[in-house]
């Protein structure tokens, strides 16, 4: 495992120590993990997100809908209609 020296200012350090004192990290450098692998699942999903918004506007222009249509098929397909 590689070390890395971060500096912080004051109010950031305290930070980090109380989040420590609340026992659910063991030291600094746990907490910074856990933020670290926090951060990496943001990103990853913000990035899937971004993909389903660019796939559907490239999918081009929906067609004409039939909110009846659209609310019957809800209803048959939750079980409601046979």
């Amino acid at each position: 495992m590689a070390t890395m020296n971060i500096s912080l200012p004051d109010p950031m350090r305290d930070w980090v120590e109380a989040q420590i004192k609340t026992g659910q990290y063991a030291n600094n450098s746990d907490y910074l993990r856990d933020l670290i692998r926090k951060d990496q699942r943001n990103r990853e999903k913000l990035k899937a997100l971004q993909e389903a918004i660019t796939q559907g506007f490239d999918s081009g222009r929906a067609g004409e809908l039939d909110l009846q249509t659209i609310k019957q098929k809800a209803r048959k397909q939750a079980g409601l209609l046979p």
